[in-house]
């Protein structure tokens, strides 16, 4: 039988039909344990197990291998990414983290910092709000800022013309000295002078101004308009004035020049009482800047009768207080006596006296110019100047 099934086959494999497979227990053998024949096929090869190079640390697995994880932690080298790996975005350092690596890098430093500072702005605010010291020294000349508001009686100054509350002092030499009469109230209006003059000083800012005379004032008392006006354009046209250095230059204008930087006006004490101009919270006559009005307030019973430190001499003191007066509006502040017999600086409120004493009594009142001048008991000599000794005399 077995024969007769092998010739069978043999032809149907001669025929090209498929041969019938029976069952194979083992890759050489038939069930019947003779050798195999007819068509061979490979028997399948086991599964191999993976080899230990798959776990090499830093390898890279192959599309059959399983994901795994590298037995080294990363050693913070930077590693270029592979080409089918994804590169890891890292977060940027947060506020905390930078602020924490900048102490560690600063330690102390990093405190200490913010107290300099805050000791930097107070010594700046201290030095800004120190008195100003006395007057330069002799013949120095005084020079004027050019802020025509920083010396006024209403610019935060302190002009000690207008305390806050009267204030009774015996200052001997501030009292008005006897002399001729005066018109005691005008009008509280002004007139502009007509006439006109050149510029003086060769550089600088240049500050125009008019010259005006209240109206209602009794023209004999001083000479008339035209007296008043030729000597306050004198004055300020003098190289001993405010020009003498080169930062400032004056010019006289009429009334068809539209805005001047100021007016020069001779006014009655009344008028100069009043709280809108110079005030008369202390019993003295005085002048002063009133930068709201543009306006250099030159006080009748002054011009008339002077001061007592200038004794007889009214042309000294006039042209003293064109000057200080001037100055303010030119932006300088008052000072004091540079030493003893020493020619007083323009801008010490000479109408008061010379003496450093007298003065820092006044300004020491609420409302007045504290520390502007310290009780060190010097005594000038009365100078109407800015520059009393120009160069070349």
């Amino acid at each position: 039988m077995d024969r007769l099934t092998q010739e069978a086959q043999d032809r149907r494999a001669s025929a090209g039909g498929p041969a019938r497979r029976s069952p194979a227990r083992d890759s050489s053998l038939t069930d019947t344990g003779s050798p195999r024949v007819g068509q061979f096929r490979p028997s399948k090869r086991p599964a191999e197990r993976v080899g230990q190079d798959r776990y090499r640390p830093g390898s890279r697995r192959t599309s059959a291998e399983p994901l795994k994880a590298s037995w080294q932690p990363h050693d913070g080298s930077p590693e270029a990414p592979e080409a089918d790996e994804k590169p890891v975005r890292r977060k940027p350092p947060t506020k905390k983290t930078t602020l924490a690596a900048f102490v560690k890098t600063y330690g102390w430093r990093v405190y200490a910092l913010p107290i300099l500072v805050v000791i930097t702005v107070l010594v700046v605010v201290n030095t800004a709000g120190s008195p100003a010291e006395p007057g330069g020294a002799p013949g120095s000349g005084e020079a004027a800022v050019g802020d025509a508001t920083a010396g006024a009686i209403d610019s935060g100054g302190g002009i000690p013309e207008n305390p806050a509350q009267p204030v009774n002092l015996k200052v001997p030499t501030a009292d008005l000295p006897t002399g001729g009469p005066y018109t005691e109230e005008g009008k509280g209006t002004w007139h502009v002078v007509p006439g006109s003059g050149d510029v003086v000083g060769k550089s600088g800012k240049l500050f125009t101004y008019t010259v005006e005379a209240e109206d209602g004032i009794d023209p004999a008392s001083y000479a008339g308009d035209d007296s008043f006006a030729t000597a306050v354009e004198g004055i300020l046209s003098d190289p001993r004035s405010w020009t003498w250095n080169g930062k400032i230059r004056l010019q006289r204008v009429d009334s068809s020049y539209p805005d001047p930087s100021f007016r020069v006006s001779l006014t009655t004490p009344n008028t100069t009482h009043r709280p809108d101009a110079c005030g008369f919270q202390i019993k003295f006559e005085a002048s002063c800047y009133r930068s709201s009005m543009d306006r250099v307030l030159i006080n009748l019973a002054r011009w008339v009768r002077g001061a007592k430190a200038y004794g007889a001499d009214m042309t000294g003191y006039r042209q003293y207080a064109i000057n200080h007066e001037v100055g303010h509006a030119l932006g300088n502040h008052h000072v004091g006596c540079p030493g003893n017999d020493q020619p007083a600086p323009v801008m010490m409120q000479q109408s008061f006296g010379v003496a450093d004493d007298y003065v820092a009594m006044l300004n020491n009142i609420p409302g007045g110019d504290k520390g502007k001048v310290a009780a060190d008991h010097r005594v000038c000599v009365p100078n109407a100047w800015p520059n009393p000794t120009p160069a070349g005399q």
